[in-house]
C-alpha cells in the first residue's frame, strides 16, 4: 500500500497582547478548539503529479465514476476555496463541488475482513461495504487530495488543514490510510464521531486514502480547508462533497440534495470561512474576542485603581499621624 500524507499540528503564532488580555482571549479559544490534527509520517511516494496554473475551471454538471480525482484548495477570482481536480480526461480541469457527483458504483463492493484491525469501521466482519481504495481500481473512482495548485504552493505557509465537519447519508463514512501490510491502519475521518476531525497536508502533497461507505445512497460530506499564508493572513473555506453510492443511486438526487449537514458540536460549516465566501461570521468572532478582551482590561482597571487609591490613602494617613506625633514630642 502507499505511504500516507505528512500530517501534523497547524502552526500557531503567539499574540502580542498584554498578559491580562491574553488570559481573556485564551479562555474563549479553549472553548472552541477542536482536537489535534491527525499525524502521519511521510508523503505518498510514486504519485508524481504537477498541476499547471492555467488548468481551467469547468462549468456544468459532471458525474465522475472512474479515474483519478482529487480535492484540493485553489484560488478562484482571488478567493480561497476547495475544488475537485478532475484528472479523468486527457486534459485535467477543476470543478465546483456543487456541480460534481462522485459515483461509487457496485464495482467498489468489498467484504469487511474478519480482523480486529478493522474494528474502527464499526461494521461486522463479512458485511459488504463500498470502498474507494487507496490503490487505484480501474473500475472505481480514485479519490485523493492535493495541495499542488501553483498559487496555493506560493502563498501557504507549510501546508493546509482538511477538516471533516459532518456527513449526511444512509450509512457511515470512514476514511483511513494504510502504509503497508505490517503497519497499523490510520483512521482520518469517521462520520460516527461527533467531533470535528482535522488532518494536516504539507504543501505540494498528493496522496490517496481508503473511503468506506457502509450503505448505498446519497452522501453529503462537509469539508473545511484552512491555511496560514506566508503574509500572516489566515484563509478558510467549507464545501460539500456529493457522493452517489451504489450503481442504482440517482445522480439527480445527489445534485438536488440539500447541504444542511449536522456538524461537530453544532458548528455551522461556514463559521470559520474567510477570504472565500464573504462570510461575516469570522469577523463577528474576532469582534467578540476583542470585546471580551476589552471587558477584561476594564475589569482589571476597575479592580486595580481602587486598590491603589486605598493604599495611597493609607500611606498618607500614616504619614500625617507620624508628623503629628513628632509635633507632640516637641
Amino acid at each position: 500500500m502507499e505511504e500516507p500524507v505528512t500530517a501534523g499540528r497547524a502552526r500557531r503564532r503567539p499574540g502580542t497582547t498584554s498578559a491580562i488580555l491574553r488570559c481573556a482571549v485564551a479562555t474563549v479559544i479553549v472553548l472552541t478548539t477542536t482536537q489535534t490534527p491527525a499525524r502521519a509520517e511521510e508523503p505518498t511516494p510514486g504519485l508524481g503529479q504537477s498541476i499547471a496554473a492555467d488548468q481551467p475551471l469547468a462549468t456544468g454538471r459532471a458525474e465522475l465514476a472512474t479515474g483519478h480525482v482529487d480535492i484540493g484548495p485553489r484560488y478562484v477570482a482571488n478567493q480561497w476555496t476547495l475544488l475537485i481536480h478532475d484528472g479523468t480526461q486527457a486534459r485535467p480541469v477543476w470543478r465546483n463541488t456543487d456541480e460534481t457527483v462522485l459515483r461509487v458504483s457496485d464495482a467498489a463492493l468489498q467484504t469487511v475482513p474478519d480482523d480486529p484491525a478493522y474494528a474502527f469501521l464499526g461494521v461486522d466482519a463479512g458485511k459488504r461495504v463500498y470502498v474507494v481504495p487507496q490503490v487505484q481500481n480501474q473500475n472505481v473512482v480514485w479519490l485523493g487530495w492535493n495541495t499542488q495548485d501553483p498559487r496555493v504552493m506560493q502563498t501557504i505557509y507549510r501546508g493546509v488543514t482538511l477538516t471533516l465537519l459532518g456527513v449526511r447519508g444512509p450509512g457511515n463514512l470512514t476514511t483511513y490510510l494504510q502504509s503497508g501490510n505490517f503497519t497499523a491502519l490510520q483512521p482520518l475521518w469517521r462520520s460516527a464521531d461527533s467531533t470535528a476531525q482535522p488532518f494536516w497536508a504539507e504543501v505540494n502533497t498528493h496522496t490517496h486514502a481508503n473511503w468506506v461507505f457502509t450503505a448505498p445512497g446519497v452522501y453529503l460530506v462537509a469539508v473545511r480547508v484552512s491555511a496560514d499564508l506566508v503574509n500572516g493572513e489566515t484563509v478558510s473555506a467549507t464545501r460539500t462533497l456529493r457522493f452517489a453510492v451504489g450503481s442504482t443511486t440517482s445522480a439527480d438526487e445527489a445534485f438536488a440534495a440539500t447541504a444542511d449537514i449536522p456538524t461537530a458540536a453544532g458548528q455551522a460549516p461556514s463559521d470559520e470561512d474567510r477570504a472565500a465566501d464573504d462570510d461575516p461570521a469570522g469577523a463577528s468572532t474576532t469582534l467578540l474576542l476583542i470585546a471580551l478582551a476589552g471587558a477584561a482590561a476594564l475589569l482589571a482597571v476597575g479592580l486595580v485603581l481602587p486598590l491603589l487609591r486605598g493604599r495611597g490613602a493609607k500611606r498618607r494617613a500614616e504619614q500625617e499621624r507620624a508628623a503629628a506625633g513628632s509635633e507632640d514630642q516637641r
